[in-house]
This record gives C-alpha cells, structure tokens and sequence, in this order.
C-alpha cells in the first residue's frame, strides 16, 4: 500500500501565465542578489540560498517503498530530497533529470505552500523528519499539483526571453523549425526514429547549454512555439 504523505487542501487552477510569471518573478528576485547573464539557471543556489531550503540526497525507494519517486519536500524542514540515483557526480547523464527535480520542488514550495497543512498522525512513518507534504512520482506527473510544479519548472530553467536569445543566436533568428525541416518523417520511421527522438536530437546543443534533458527542452521550445511539428501553411 502506498503511504500518503501529509493533508493538505486542493490547489486552485493556475494558468500556464500565473505560473510562468512567479517563475520568472523567483529568478527576478535571485537576481537583484547575484545577477545570471547567460544559462544554465543556477537552480541549486536559488533553491538553497534565495528560497532558504535545504538539500538532501536520498534513497527514495528505501523510503518510500515504491521505485519511482524522484523527489519530495517536507514543509516543515524546509527540506528537499532527491533521490540519490539522479546524483550528477556519479551520474552526469542525470544532471537535467536532478536539476528539472530541484525545480520541481521549488515550485511547490513557491506555489503549494500555503495550501500544506501538517498531519501529525505520519510523522512516525518516516521518523524525526515527518511526514513529505510533496511525493513526486513520475507515475503521477499529470496531477494538477505536480503539473503545476512541472510547468514552473520548466519556466524557471528555461524562462521565455532566455530561449528566444539562445535560439536567435543559435538559428540566426527567432523563425520556428519544423520537424519535416529535420529530417523527413518517413525516413526517420524507417529507421525506428518516433518524431520525439527526432525532436529531441535537433534541441541537444540547447538542452546542454541550459542543462536541462533533451525532452524537457523540446518540450519547452515545442510551447514556445520554436519548434513545430509541421510546417505552418501560409496563403503566400
């Protein structure tokens, strides 16, 4: 049985704008403090020196006896953790993945906090610590809570006027690329290539200047509307 982590009331709806713009107003506040000119975001120093939380890395399935939570936040220690095998000194091709958990976190504790409400009655299921308010799961990504944590993330590692640059300066200009400009669909079929990996393999060279993972940066720049998955049909 899964064991639930801390009450805590319903969150309210959020537009993508609400949350695009309390992502973009943390960098905003990290800023006046210690100015960022160029990627990657520094995420770690904004989650531990602006937004005053601490970090921790943990063996999520020890704890929580399921095999796929990637972090979680505990409110009341003003805690995160994340799961040890995202650790990108021992696992550098997890450093988008830790870094994208990070942020998640930071999103709940920015947008989530004032709906947590602590349940004494868990806190000796997981000792001195308590009770995680935020048990991240990839299994449950699309709940509206951890949606609106994933989008904010994806803003503050990748905010809107930072792409735009970065893509300018990489494409020349800011005119969207669409996948059959990739590669032909067909082609990459036959090859066993699904659209996505085709995608994802043309955002590398941004998903490693902002380090963040390749599908997380297709993501965005599919949202920003950089990248397209088919031509726009003009009347011209």
């Amino acid at each position: 049985m899964r064991r639930t982590s801390s009450n805590r009331q319903e969150v309210p709806y959020l537009s993508k704008e609400d949350i695009e713009a309390e992502a973009a107003l943390v960098l905003a506040e990290f800023v006046q403090k210690q100015p960022v000119a160029c990627p990657p975001v520094p995420v770690d120093d904004i989650v531990e020196l602006h937004l005053g939380l601490t970090f921790e890395l943990k063996d999520m399935r020890q704890l929580f006896q399921v095999g796929d939570v990637h972090g979680a936040l505990w409110m009341d220690e003003a805690l995160v953790g994340v799961d040890q095998s995202l650790d990108p000194n021992l696992f550098p091709a997890k450093l988008g993945r830790f870094r994208f958990t990070l942020a998640h976190e930071a999103g709940h504790w920015r947008l989530h906090r004032k709906y947590y409400r602590k349940d004494p009655a868990q806190s000796a299921l997981f000792g001195e610590a308590g009770a995680p308010a935020y048990i991240c799961r990839s299994s449950e990504h699309r709940k509206p809570v951890e949606w609106q944590a994933d989008f904010f993330a994806a803003n503050l590692l990748m905010p809107r006027p930072m792409i735009i640059s970065a893509w300018q300066a990489w494409r020349g200009d800011g005119s969207p690329v669409a996948l059959p400009d990739i590669c032909d669909p067909s082609i990459a079929k036959a090859n066993g290539c699904s659209d996505n990996e085709v995608m994802e393999a043309f955002a590398e060279p941004l998903a490693q200047q902002f380090e963040v993972s390749a599908p997380a940066m297709r993501i965005r720049l599919e949202e920003l509307g950089l990248l397209l998955r088919q031509r726009v049909s003009t009347l011209f």
